[in-house]
């Protein structure tokens, strides 16, 4: 009995090449993730932050509203603390030596609130850089690379008695993803540098005056003039060539207190 073998060549119809193009578009998009400001780290996946840095040194959780943190070495999170809590609760722990400095850089995370799978991605939405010893504001620009203050004089910025905020470029609509403010879609978010003193800052603030931390987030020009014109003092820019021309106040005289005088 002979058996026949019978190729079937299929010729590609309009309709097959319909259903492709279907196929194709229904597949999720893989295009990476883009920094959504000039600092070139707010807005990446964590993925992204791996491949730009390296990996972490270290895992740190935050265990209560204020700053107490627990470090965990990458191997152990890796393997069991993960599991433990969400991973966004995790923040990425890097260590640089500057200039013989010691630096170090924590990342926050957001996660999309409407994704409810298991590994959705992280996107930084916080850089939190810490110095052991307090350095002046003048030397902030040589050990931070991504910290390029506006020379302008009329660039937005605010004080308080414990730190300073600047603002810098442009407003990203994008940036609301990393924004836990309520209205957020009605303001527009832009880059901003706090930068922290523990020890306080003076009351007119000078270029020596003693840093401890920066952190590198999104903030609203708009929401600060509007519902914390309380707390945030506007101020002269610090790294304009203005700052160090403005005239020295004179001192106050201290009033005495009348004392009263009573009829005999």
């Amino acid at each position: 009995m002979r058996v026949m073998h019978v190729a079937i060549i299929l010729r590609p119809t309009r309709l097959s090449l319909v259903l492709c193009i279907l196929v194709l578009a229904a597949l999720p998009a893989t295009t990476a993730a883009t920094p959504y400001f000039e600092d070139g780290f707010l807005g990446l996946s964590q993925k992204e932050l791996h491949e730009k840095l390296g990996r972490p040194q270290a895992v740190r959780d935050r265990k209560s509203a204020l700053r107490v943190f627990t470090y965990y070495p990458i191997t152990d999170w890796a393997t069991y603390f993960s599991k433990l809590v969400s991973p966004e609760n995790g923040e990425d722990v890097y260590t640089f030596t500057r200039e013989g400095i010691e630096i170090h850089y924590s990342f926050s995370y957001a996660v999309d609130p409407n994704d409810h799978d298991d590994n959705r991605p992280l996107i930084v939405r916080l850089v939190d850089i810490e110095f052991p010893h307090p350095v002046p504001i003048t030397r902030l620009p040589f050990l931070i690379p991504e910290f390029h203050p506006s020379a302008e004089p009329a660039s937005p910025t605010f004080r308080s008695n414990i730190w300073v905020l600047l603002f810098q470029g442009s407003a990203s609509s994008d940036a609301r993803f990393i924004v836990k403010e309520p209205g957020k879609d009605q303001l527009n978010w832009t880059l901003c540098f706090q930068l922290f003193s523990l020890q306080g800052l003076p009351d007119r603030l000078t270029k020596e005056a003693l840093i401890d931390r920066v952190e590198i987030g999104a903030q609203s020009v708009e929401f600060i003039t509007r519902r914390l014109r309380h707390t945030h003092e506007p101020t002269l820019n610090p790294f304009s060539a203005q700052f160090d021309k403005q005239p020295v106040p004179s001192q106050r005289s201290l009033k005495t207190i009348p004392v009263p005088h009573y009829a005999e």
